[in-house]
C-alpha cells in the first residue's frame, strides 16, 4: 500500500512517460495481478482443448467402438526424464472407466467447470484493475491539482481557470481505464492469444500459419490507419479545451457582451469553434469507420480460408472434424485479444499525446516547494522585530520592471502608508511583501529571514494580504469569513460505528492514492487566533469586524431577506412570531401605524397585489406563482364562480393598453421598465395583436391563451402603487369572496404549493421580516422601509435576538464569485476577512476602491485607530497602498514612490515641507 508522497517526491516534475509513472506508483500491485493472469492460462487453454475430445470421443464415438467400452478420466500421468527412470510416465491418479454417455456428461462438466473458472479469473482481473486504475485518476488529478496550489502567481496571468478545471476533471479522465490497463491488458490478452496461437498450431500447422498471416496484417496495417486518428483526436482535445476557456470568459464578462451589444459577436465566434470541432470529428469519424470495416474484414477473412483450407484437409483426411471445429471454436477467441491488443496500442498513443499535452501545462518552472505548505503542529510565533529593504528589484513574468532599488526599514507593528499613482510600484510592493511576487535582486527580510524563504504557515497566519480583487468561492457568508482561519485541523473528529469504519476506509484509499488523509471534517477553524473560544463564540469577533467595516447593516439586511426552515430552527421562529404579536401591538398609535398595513384574513390589504390577496399566503413553488395563476385549473375554477375572471379580464385589457402606450417606444433596458411591475418588457410585443382580438371576441369569445395572458396580468396589481384606478371598493368583496373559497376547497395536491398566513404560525416560505411584519409596507412614502426597518431592529434588539438575526444573516449564500453581493460588499468581505486573522502584519493594496470617499476616510481611520492599539486592543502592522494620498495624514509614516522609484518616505508633516512628489499627490 503506498502511503502520501515525501516532498521530495512532490517536488519533483510529473514523469513524461505515462507508462513509468504508472509503474512508478503501481508496481506491486501490476505484479500481482500479472501473476494472477499467468495462474489463469492453463484453464484458458484446458477450455479450448475440451471441445475436440467432446467431438471426437464421446461424440464422434473414437474408443468407442463396441458397446462395452470405457475410457479413462482425469487420469493424471506424467512422462520423467529418462535419467531419473526407465518407466514411461508416472501415474499420479489412475482416473475413473467411463462409458459413453457418463463420458460424455463428464467432459461436458469439466468444460462448464473451466468456463465458470475463467468468468472468475477475468472478473477479479477487471474488478482489481478497474480499482487500481480509478485509484491512479485519484492519484493523477490530486497530483495535479497539488501543483496548482503551488504555481507562482504568475503562471495564472497564463492560464485560464476554465481550462485547468477542464484538463483536471475531463481530459485526465481516460486516464482512469487505460492505467488500470497499461501493463496488465497486454499481459492478460497476449497470454490469451498465444494460447490460442498454440493451440491452433498443435491442430494444423498450415491454419496456424495462415492465422499468423492475417493478424501480423492486421498488426501492421491497422495502426498506420489509425495515424492520422490519434491526431485528429489531439485537435479535437486541444479545440475543445480552448472551447471551454473561451466559454469560461463569456460568463465573467457577460456584463461587458450586453453594454456593448456584442452576444451576435460572440455567437459568430462560437459557431466558428464548434464548425472548426464539427469537421475535425467528423473526418475523425469516418477515418474510424474505415479502419475498423478494415478491421472486420481482415477478421472474416481467415474464418473464410479455415472453411475453405480446413474443410479440404478434412475431406482428405489429414484433418479430423475435431480438430477443424476446435481450431475454429479458438480463432473465434482470438479475434477479442488481438483486437483488444490493437485497441489498447491504439489508446496508448492516444493518451501519450494527452498525458504529454498536461505535463507541458503542469510542469512550470518556479513552482513553490511543497515543504513550504506543510502543516505545521507547533504555534508559528508572533513577527517581531523589523521588515528590511535592501537595493530591490522587481520584475513582472515579461521582465518589465515594477520596482527598482527600493530600500527602507520598518517595524512589523509600524502603521504606514505607501502612495503613488497606478503603476508605480507602490502595488507591487504590497504584492511582493504579501509574497505574492519574488523579486528579482536585492533583499526583502522579515526578521533576518527572506520573504520568499518563510513557509506559509508564517507568511499564511501571521501576515495578512487584501487587494482590490478578492475571488470569494460560492459558499455561505460565515464560512466566507472562516475561510482565512483553517491553516489546519485543530480537533480531529471522533467517530464511532460505521462511521469510524467509513473513515478508516477512506484514510487507506487515500493512502493508496497517495491523497492528502486530513479529514474535511475535522474542526479547521482556528478559533484562538480570531479572539474566539469555541464555535458559538466566534459571532462575537465576526460582529466586531464586520462593525469596523460598516457591514454589519448589510448583515442585518441579508438576514431579513433570508427564509427559516421552522423544522430547523424551531426555537428562533416561535420567538419571531412573539416579535410579530409585539410589533402588532407598539404599532398601533405610533409614528410608524401609517406605513404598514397588516394583512387581515377579513379584509382586503391594498399595499399587497390581488395574487397575495387572492392566495393569502405565498407561494412556495412556481405551481402558484402570479404568472402560472391564470393557467391553474382550481384557480380558473375560482375566478369562474366567483365571476371574478369577468374583472380581471377587463383589467388585463387596462393594464395592456396602458403598458402599451407608455413604454412601446422605448428600449428593453430603459430604467422606466422597473415601474411596470405587472409586465416584463419582453412580453410588451405580444400583447398589441391579443388586444386586437379580444376587443371583437370579448371574455367569452376569446381563446384560451388570450384569457389566460390578459387575466395573468392583474395579480400584480397594486393600486396605491400603479395608481391607475382599476381597483374599486367593490371589488375588494368579490376577492374576498374568491378567498374564501380558495381556502376552504384547497385540494390536497395544492396544499405543498402554498404556505397560508396565519397570525400564529411561521410562514416558512415568507422571509424574516415579511413574518414580522406579516402585512406590507405602504406605498407612497419615500422613507417608509427604512423607518420600519430601523424600528424591527430596535425591537429585536431589545428582546436580544440581534445575535441570532445576525447569525441569520451569515448563512446567506453569497452565490458564484460572491456576485450576489455588490462589489463593495465584496470588498468589505474581504477586508473583514483579513482583518479576522489577526495578523501581526496586514497589507492593504488599494482594498476599498470602490467605496465612496467619506466611507474610504472612516475605516482608514479606524483601522489606523486598531492597528495603533489607541482602543487598548494588541497593536499591529499596517501597510496600506492608498488610493487616496491625503488619507496618510493618519498614518505613522509615509513611503512615495513613483516610476517603479521609492522616491520620498517620512512623516506626513515632513513631506509635507519637504517631498515635492508627495505635495503633489495629496494637493
Amino acid at each position: 500500500m503506498n502511503s502520501e508522497p515525501s516532498f521530495a517526491e512532490q517536488n519533483k516534475p510529473l514523469d513524461k512517460r505515462l507508462l513509468r509513472y504508472v509503474w512508478q506508483h503501481t508496481r506491486r500491485d501490476q505484479i500481482w495481478v500479472i501473476f494472477v493472469i499467468l495462474a489463469s492460462m492453463p484453464t484458458y487453454f484446458f477450455a479450448l482443448d475440451l471441445p475436440k475430445q467432446i467431438i471426437n470421443q464421446p461424440i464422434q464415438g473414437v474408443g468407442f467402438e463396441d458397446a462395452t467400452a470405457t475410457a479413462t478420466f482425469m487420469r493424471l500421468a506424467i512422462t520423467p526424464p529418462s535419467f531419473l527412470s526407465s518407466a514411461d510416465e508416472w501415474v499420479l491418479f489412475g482416473g475413473f472407466d467411463m462409458e459413453r454417455l457418463p463420458f460424455l456428461m463428464a467432459l461436458s462438466l469439466t468444460f462448464l467447470s473451466l468456463v465458470c473458472i475463467n468468468g472468475l479469473f477475468k472478473f477479479y482481473i477487471n474488478t482489481y484493475k478497474g480499482r487500481l486504475g480509478e485509484r491512479m485518476l485519484r492519484r493523477m488529478r490530486y497530483d495535479l491539482v497539488d501543483r496548482v496550489l503551488r504555481f507562482p502567481i504568475y503562471q495564472f496571468r497564463r492560464v485560464k481557470a476554465s481550462e485547468i478545471a477542464s484538463m483536471v476533471k475531463d481530459e485526465v479522465e481516460p486516464f482512469g481505464e487505460f492505467i488500470g490497463d497499461a501493463f496488465v491488458l497486454p499481459v492478460f490478452l497476449g497470454g490469451q492469444a498465444i494460447i490460442a496461437f498454440t493451440f491452433i498450431m498443435l491442430q494444423s500447422f498450415w491454419l496456424g500459419m495462415m492465422t499468423i498471416a492475417t493478424i501480423s496484417v492486421q498488426m501492421v496495417l491497422i495502426p498506420y490507419l489509425r495515424k492520422r486518428v490519434l491526431e485528429l483526436g489531439r485537435q479535437r482535445q486541444l479545440t475543445a479545451r480552448q472551447l471551454s476557456g473561451r466559454i469560461g470568459e463569456i460568463v465573467e464578462g457577460i456584463t461587458a457582451v450586453h453594454v456593448n451589444d456584442t452576444s451576435n459577436y460572440e455567437r459568430s465566434e462560437i459557431s466558428s469553434r464548434l464548425g472548426k470541432i464539427f469537421f475535425i470529428r467528423f473526418e475523425l469519424y469516418q477515418r474510424k469507420f474505415f479502419v475498423k470495416f478494415i478491421n472486420n474484414f481482415l477478421a472474416q477473412l481467415t474464418p473464410f480460408l479455415f472453411y475453405v483450407v480446413g474443410g479440404y484437409f478434412a475431406i482428405r483426411g489429414t484433418l479430423d472434424i475435431g480438430q477443424l471445429v476446435a481450431v475454429i471454436a479458438a480463432y473465434k477467441e482470438l479475434p477479442t485479444p488481438i483486437n483488444g491488443l490493437i485497441v489498447w496500442d491504439q489508446k496508448r498513443l492516444d493518451i501519450n499525446i494527452k498525458y504529454a499535452q498536461i505535463v507541458e501545462q503542469f510542469n512550470v518552472n518556479d513552482l513553490q516547494d511543497a515543504e513550504q505548505q506543510a502543516l505545521t503542529k507547533e504555534p508559528v510565533a508572533p513577527l517581531k522585530g523589523e521588515v528590511v529593504v535592501s537595493n530591490l528589484v522587481v520584475e513582472d513574468e515579461t521582465a518589465s520592471v515594477l520596482i527598482e532599488d527600493a530600500d527602507f526599514i520598518m517595524k512589523v507593528n509600524d502603521v504606514v502608508a505607501v502612495v503613488g499613482p497606478l503603476g508605480s510600484g507602490a502595488g507591487a510592493m504590497a504584492e511582493t511583501l504579501a509574497g505574492l511576487r519574488e523579486p528579482t535582486q536585492g533583499r526583502m527580510l522579515i526578521n533576518g529571514s527572506a520573504m520568499n524563504d518563510l513557509p506559509e504557515a508564517i507568511t499564511g497566519r501571521r501576515l495578512a494580504y487584501v487587494g482590490s480583487e478578492s475571488y470569494l468561492p460560492q459558499q455561505t457568508l460565515l464560512n466566507t469569513l472562516l475561510y482565512a482561519s483553517k491553516h489546519q485541523p485543530i480537533e480531529e473528529k471522533e467517530y464511532e460505528g460505521t462511521e469510524l469504519t467509513t473513515r478508516n476506509r477512506e484514510i487507506a484509499e487515500a493512502i493508496s492514492s497517495g491523497n492528502s488523509q486530513l479529514d474535511i471534517n475535522a474542526n479547521w477553524i482556528d478559533f484562538e487566533s480570531m479572539g474566539a473560544t469555541s464555535f458559538d463564540d466566534v459571532h462575537r469577533p465576526i460582529m466586531e469586524v464586520l462593525k469596523t467595516v460598516e457591514l454589519d447593516n448589510a448583515v442585518y439586511e441579508l438576514a431579513m431577506r433570508q427564509t427559516l426552515d421552522p423544522e430547523l430552527q424551531p426555537e428562533l421562529c416561535e420567538k419571531l412570531i412573539d416579535v410579530r404579536h409585539i410589533f402588532r401591538e407598539r404599532l398601533e398609535g405610533s409614528d410608524i401605524e401609517q406605513f404598514v398595513e397588516p394583512f387581515d384574513a377579513g379584509a382586503y390589504n391594498q399595499q399587497a397585489t390581488i395574487a397575495e390577496n387572492l392566495l393569502f399566503g405565498t407561494a412556495a413553488d412556481e405551481t402558484l406563482a402570479p404568472e402560472n395563476l391564470a393557467g391553474n385549473e382550481y384557480v380558473q375554477q375560482i375566478l369562474n364562480e366567483t365571476g371574478l375572471d369577468r374583472l380581471l379580464f377587463e383589467m388585463g385589457i387596462e393594464l395592456a393598453e396602458t403598458a402599451i402606450e407608455l413604454f412601446a417606444d422605448l428600449s428593453p433596458d430603459n430604467p422606466f421598465f422597473e415601474q411596470l411591475n405587472f409586465m416584463s418588457p419582453e412580453l410588451l410585443e405580444d400583447y398589441p395583436p391579443i388586444l386586437a382580438r379580444v376587443r371583437q371576441s370579448g371574455l367569452d369569445g376569446a381563446g384560451e391563451l388570450d384569457r389566460k395572458m390578459l387575466i395573468m396580468l392583474p395579480f400584480s396589481y397594486v393600486e396605491p402603487r400603479n395608481r391607475l384606478g382599476l381597483l374599486k371598493e367593490e371589488h375588494h368583496d368579490i376577492i374576498l369572496k374568491a378567498r374564501n373559497s380558495f381556502r376552504e376547497n384547497l385540494p390536497d395536491e395544492l396544499s405543498s404549493a402554498i404556505s397560508l398566513y396565519a397570525a400564529d404560525e411561521y410562514n416558512d416560505v415568507a422571509s424574516v421580516q415579511d413574518n414580522i411584519l406579516l402585512g406590507r409596507i405602504a406605498h407612497g412614502f419615500s422613507d417608509a422601509t427604512e423607518k420600519v426597518q430601523q424600528a424591527i431592529k430596535e425591537l429585536l434588539d431589545e428582546l436580544g435576538l440581534n445575535e441570532e438575526i445576525f447569525k441569520v444573516g451569515l448563512s446567506f449564500d453569497i452565490g458564484t464569485a460572491g456576485k450576489r453581493l455588490s462589489e463593495t460588499q465584496r470588498q468589505k468581505v474581504a477586508l473583514a476577512r483579513t482583518l479576522l486573522k489577526r495578523a501581526d502584519l496586514v497589507i492593504i493594496n488599494r482594498g476599498i476602491n470602490t467605496l465612496d470617499s467619506r466611507a474610504q476616510e472612516r475605516i482608514v481611520k479606524r483601522l489606523v485607530t486598531l492597528a495603533s492599539g489607541k482602543d487598548g486592543n494588541e497593536p499591529f502592522g499596517l501597510l496600506w497602498v492608498l488610493m487616496t494620498p491625503s488619507y496618510a495624514r493618519e498614518f505613522d509614516r509615509v513611503l512615495v514612490f513613483d516610476r517603479g522609484r521609492l522616491v520620498e518616505k517620512g512623516s506626513h508633516e515632513d513631506l509635507l515641507q519637504s517631498g515635492r512628489t508627495y505635495a503633489e499627490l495629496v494637493s
